[in-house]
């Protein structure tokens, strides 16, 4: 573990693994890194600069509570890349941490060497996805034990009837065993959901401006969906390469929004076929 200052003062921490050449990784959802674990091996090939984003993990914050919102993070990962002494960074995004990503190249796109956004999030370009896209998914695991719950309570959700967001676990993993139960879990005692809406907050976004700055953008970006991933479906996804001038999408078979443990080796092949 290291910390070094934002630019308000807040010491923030980041996690080193493996040895080479630093890949830093944002996380999403507003939880603490610990939850990607080792990429699914990445850390053998990269060092991994893990970042724990502010009010999360071993970082301190969040300072003024506004600090949360995305946009005003977007200072902090340049702190972060002038502390490690890199004129650019390697950056891979998660799900939400795509979008703070994709903030920073927007406008820092000099400091940017390759981006892996990996099953991403696309808020901060204006891409949503339909319920009735969310509905497809979902059907095509209605073989699943757990399919009547979850599709039940996903409909309770569209029509205000209910919001037990947790019942929708299961989409979230291509199995849901054991594994992906502890998982989960892990998750679950990582997250902070009260910095979560603060960063997902209207103003932290501009869509059009980030979408116009990205049209600038020169350095290469893998833009990695899962067939099974119903929070970016791959229509979304595949719009969201679209906007990077010099962009690989690919989307791995049976994988839902954890890449790295639905499919290991498909996504490490991927990775480090790209960063390489």
């Amino acid at each position: 573990m290291a910390r070094f200052a934002a630019p308000d003062g807040v010491e923030l921490t980041y996690h080193l693994l493996g040895e080479g050449e630093p890949l830093v990784c944002v996380p999403g959802g507003m939880l603490a890194s610990a939850y990607l674990g080792d990429l699914g091996g990445l850390s053998a090939h990269r060092q991994l600069v893990l970042l724990d984003l502010r009010g999360t993990g071993e970082s301190d914050g969040p300072g003024d509570p506004q600090n949360w919102r995305c946009d005003r993070q977007v200072s902090d990962v340049e702190a972060l890349r002038e502390h490690l002494g890199l004129e650019k960074l390697t950056l891979l995004g998660h799900s939400a941490g795509a979008s703070l990503v994709t903030r920073y190249a927007a406008e820092h796109p000099e400091r940017i060497a390759k981006l892996v956004l990996a099953t991403p999030g696309t808020r901060s370009v204006g891409i949503d996805v339909t319920a009735d896209r969310r509905r497809q998914v979902l059907e095509r695991r209605k073989d699943e034990p757990w399919y009547p719950e979850v599709s039940a309570a996903f409909e309770a959700i569209q029509t205000g009837e209910g919001a037990d967001w947790q019942a929708l676990n299961p989409m979230s993993y291509a199995r849901w065993d054991a594994d992906a139960k502890a998982h989960q879990a892990f998750e679950d005692t990582l997250a902070n959901y009260e910095a979560l809406g603060s960063f997902n907050s209207r103003d932290a976004f501009d869509p059009a401006a980030t979408r116009a700055a990205l049209t600038k953008l020169e350095a290469p970006a893998l833009i990695l969906a899962g067939a099974l991933d119903w929070g970016t479906d791959t229509i979304a996804a595949e719009e969201f390469a679209g906007l990077f001038p010099n962009a690989q999408f690919t989307v791995l078979p049976g994988v839902a929004h954890h890449p790295w443990l639905d499919d290991p080796q498909g996504f490490l092949d991927t990775v480090l076929a790209f960063l390489r």
